[in-house]
Formats: C-alpha cells, sequence, structure tokens
C-alpha cells in the first residue's frame, strides 16, 4: 500500500465491517498511483464497483490518476 487506510466508524460498526469486501477495496485504493494522504472509508461505507460506496481519497496531477470508481458511474 501507498499510504494508509482509515476507516472512520465506531466499535459496533467495526464489528458488521469485520468480513465486509469494501474494506478490500479500501486497501485497493491505496495502492493507486499518485495518492496523497489515506484511502479513507465514511461512516456509510459499502462495497462499491472500484471504490467502496463512502470512500474518498486524493491523488496528484503529475502522477495520479482519476478513476471511475471513484468519481461514481452514475455522474458520466
Amino acid at each position: 500500500m501507498r499510504v494508509d487506510g482509515i476507516v472512520y466508524g465506531d466499535a459496533a460498526m467495526a464489528k458488521d465491517l469485520r468480513d465486509d469486501p469494501s474494506l478490500e477495496q479500501l486497501r485497493n485504493v491505496a495502492h493507486l498511483p499518485g495518492i496523497v494522504g489515506a484511502s479513507l472509508a465514511m461512516p456509510d461505507v459499502h462495497w462499491g464497483y472500484g471504490f467502496p460506496i463512502g470512500g474518498v481519497a486524493a491523488t496528484r496531477l503529475a502522477d495520479g490518476v482519476v478513476s471511475p470508481g471513484g468519481v461514481g458511474y452514475d455522474i458520466n
């Protein structure tokens, strides 16, 4: 991983997410080229298409990427 993955939530949420595939997606986002800071998961995180729904990441302009899964396929 290029950066940490951080999940914002409480203990009950952590228990519910233990085997959730959205955490694997959060880890995958942390491997993106040019990612800065951290791969973040907000309290509404759940499995998505590429990025987890409720996932947030920033990348550098010079060597980063724009991921359709992060922008949202419904945005076009």
